[in-house]
């Protein structure tokens, strides 16, 4: 096929469905709606079957001996086809691996961005790779680096899962975060109640009733 000119305007050529009358085929094995088989018939014979139904006849298999054909709604076919595709499309999701940088010595509120940036990527389905770079004689101190991003795992446990500890990789200190596909079980601490204090302290009537001296019962002369 020649390339076609730079400046040409026409509209691109749109592969059209094989339906109905731009089906060529002589011979055609046609299934009826319903799945039931209505043999091998010529193209006429078909397509005056399907205008019967008020359906379509469409080609569904080019290659076979003779071509298989179906009759149904093509209409209806190709919407729920493009439904299907277009769950298909949201469901899918390449999961990708988002990195979040940092130093040892970070202040409190960069921190904070870096975790909100990373729960913002795991709850995309991305991964994490967190990164601690050394810079001069940093180098030293790679045991900080590592509380930090122990720190960081831990602060982020319930959207992620560590799937790589913490990690020297030349001058930097790497952990990877993938994640939680299950939900973080945490146990409460069971609240123990204060027992109920036992009151101890005689009211005044028990105290009035204990100093007076029982009265002698009157006798009958």
């Amino acid at each position: 096929m020649p390339p076609r000119p730079r400046f040409d305007r026409r509209a691109p050529i749109r592969e059209l469905p094989n339906i109905n009358d731009r089906i060529s085929y002589p011979k055609l094995r046609v299934v009826d709606a319903d799945g039931a088989q209505l043999g091998v018939i010529n193209r006429e014979e078909a397509l005056d079957v399907a205008k019967e139904r008020e359906l379509d006849l469409v080609l569904v298999s080019e290659k076979a001996d003779p071509p298989v054909c179906r009759i149904m709604d093509y209409g209806k076919f190709k919407f729920e086809q493009e439904k299907k595709a277009k769950e298909a499309k949201k469901k899918s999701h390449q999961t990708e691996v988002k990195e979040v940088k940092m130093r040892y010595k970070i202040d409190q509120h960069d921190y904070d961005v870096r975790i909100g940036h990373a729960v913002r990527f795991l709850k995309a389905g991305d991964k994490v790779k967190c990164t601690v770079i050394f810079r001069g004689r940093e180098i030293q101190h790679t045991a900080l680096a590592e509380n930090l991003l122990r720190r960081m795992a831990s602060d982020l446990e319930e959207q992620a899962e560590v799937q790589q500890s913490p990690k020297r990789e030349g001058r930097n200190m790497i952990m990877f975060l993938t994640p939680r596909k299950t939900p973080l079980v945490k146990k409460d601490k069971e609240e123990v109640s204060p027992s109920k204090a036992i009151r101890t302290i005689t009211t005044p009537s028990k105290v009035k009733s204990a100093n007076t001296p029982p009265q002698p019962k009157n006798q009958k002369t």
